[in-house]
């Protein structure tokens, strides 16, 4: 797979969503299907989706002990996405766990990857919550090294530290990374924004963009424009 734009369907209802991929008429988008929607509507939204003709980002963040996220991983393999993700805090046993469930009888598997620290968690959380006494961004990487040891294919991270974590752990290990805006667009509470040619620049093998596009005037236009600044 090459540099992709994900969009980020944060819809409550298989009614809002549909309509939405109903306004792409010559494009199928990459999307992501986190858990609002599929809590809401269950798998069936995934094979609807899927149906239509896209690649699905399944986004639960799986987190247990590893016998249960290697069940729970050979029952969503059947769902036939193309990516999905546990937290690389779940330990290394878990993530393996999770390759094996998610691999096929035929050898076949979605792409895996893993969230290291979410984006809404500070260092001075991290550290005074979480008990976890290490800069932040050493923590990304190491969970990321952990990641790729496990054999899994990728990492959810921020655009400004893609690049260092290909430094890390090679150019072939996936970057996923939300926190894209326009340049001329809203930013909204966000500080530290990056555009799609930014994050392009700084190595980030996907992006994942939700209200820029979801909630553009023409969300059509503005799935094309990021592709052509991301994509190129």
């Amino acid at each position: 797979m090459g540099r992709d734009v994900i969009i980020a369907c944060d819809f409550n209802s298989k009614e809002e969503v549909i309509n939405f991929l109903s306004k792409f008429k010559d494009e199928k988008p990459f999307v992501k299907i986190g858990m609002e929607l599929f809590y809401a509507e269950g798998p069936e939204i995934v094979r609807t989706i899927k149906k239509m003709g896209h690649k699905i980002f399944l986004d639960l963040k799986l987190h247990d002990i590893p016998n249960t996220v290697k069940k729970s991983m050979a029952v969503l393999s059947g769902l036939d996405v193309d990516m999905c993700n546990v937290h690389a805090a779940g330990t290394k046993a878990m993530m393996q766990g999770a390759l094996e469930g998610l691999t096929r009888p035929d050898g076949t598997r979605p792409l895996l990857i893993a969230v290291t620290q979410l984006t809404s968690t500070s260092e001075e959380v991290m550290q005074e919550e979480l008990w976890i006494e290490h800069p932040i961004d050493e923590t990304v990487m190491h969970y990321a090294k952990n990641t790729m040891e496990a054999g899994l294919d990728g990492v959810v991270c921020s655009p400004l530290e893609a690049g260092k974590v290909h430094e890390v752990c090679g150019e072939k290990f996936f970057t996923i990374t939300p926190g894209v805006r326009f340049a001329d667009g809203d930013v909204g509470d966000q500080k530290r924004v990056t555009t799609p040619a930014k994050a392009k620049e700084l190595g980030s093998d996907y992006i994942v963009v939700g209200r820029p596009i979801t909630q553009a005037e023409d969300p059509v236009a503005a799935y094309r424009r990021c592709v052509a600044e991301f994509v190129g």
